[in-house]
């Protein structure tokens, strides 16, 4: 009994020695930093799955499920970055932008409009993979300077009824140059995001395009060629472009 008593803490102590290698503790963190990431995404489809419908949010049932939420705000902050390759960065910057602002509308619900809310954009900040960051240097710095695409404009929810609509699941590192493709699809084919009309012979065209004008014509030699890029039926030749008025009304389905 003494005999197999000693060889058992024998074993014990080796496992305790392999383990405490650097190599062995980098291989455990690696494995911890992976998994939960893993869970992010799949949890934050699940939820958008949930409450997202057409583009649009229920933020009474989202109301519901804030304590999923504000997990995945949690997750956001503690993200590990570091050694991440450029397709996972995009994808969960992208992600991190969505869930803050419907985290920061939930915070003020019921609401009119995120532009009654103070500094919603440019003031408040938020602990994005352990920096403070604001929304606009969250889009700005972490998306729109190192990636240089504009189809990010398509993928980020401003949470008002201009906005394109909120695709009901994650970006994902895998999928992501597919999603932002063909959400920069789904949105410049829309009616109601590009409005032809041909009885003035004008294309009506989101704000976005004016105010992010650079973004779009380091792409295409002109916001109507660029829009073209994703439309199966192309703008007609002639029409002359003009902006609709944004509508900053909350995306919210809940009444619906």
């Amino acid at each position: 009994m003494k005999k197999n008593l000693l060889y058992s803490i024998s074993i014990l102590l080796c496992c305790l020695l392999i383990t405490n290698t650097p190599a062995a503790q980098a291989a455990m963190i690696k494995t911890s930093a992976t998994v939960p990431d893993d869970a992010f995404y799949t949890a934050l489809s699940q939820l958008l799955q949930k409450h997202v419908v057409e583009g649009q949010v229920n933020y009474r049932s989202l109301q519901k499920d804030k304590g999923e939420l504000q997990r995945l705000v949690q997750q956001i902050a503690r993200y590990n970055v570091k050694g991440a390759s450029a397709a996972e960065r995009k994808a969960f910057y992208m992600n991190a932008y969505n869930v803050l602002v419907l985290q920061q509308v939930l915070s003020h619900y019921p609401l009119k409009s995120v532009m009654d809310v103070p500094g919603f954009f440019d003031k408040q900040q938020f602990n994005v993979a352990g920096e403070r960051l604001t929304l606009n240097e969250l889009e700005k710095q972490k998306l729109l300077a190192p990636y240089r695409d504009a189809r990010v404009h398509f993928a980020l929810v401003c949470a008002a009824r201009s906005c394109p609509p909120l695709l009901n699941k994650a970006y994902t590192p895998a999928q992501v140059e597919a999603q932002l493709e063909d959400q920069a699809k789904r949105t410049l084919q829309s009616s109601t995001f590009i409005k032809v009309q041909d009885s003035s012979k004008k294309v009506l065209v989101s704000e976005i395009f004016k105010w992010y004008e650079q973004d779009f014509m380091q792409e295409a030699p002109s916001i109507a060629a660029y829009i073209n890029r994703y439309r199966q039926n192309n703008l007609p030749p002639g029409y002359r472009l003009a902006y609709y008025t944004y509508n900053w009304d909350l995306n919210d389905s809940s009444d619906r």
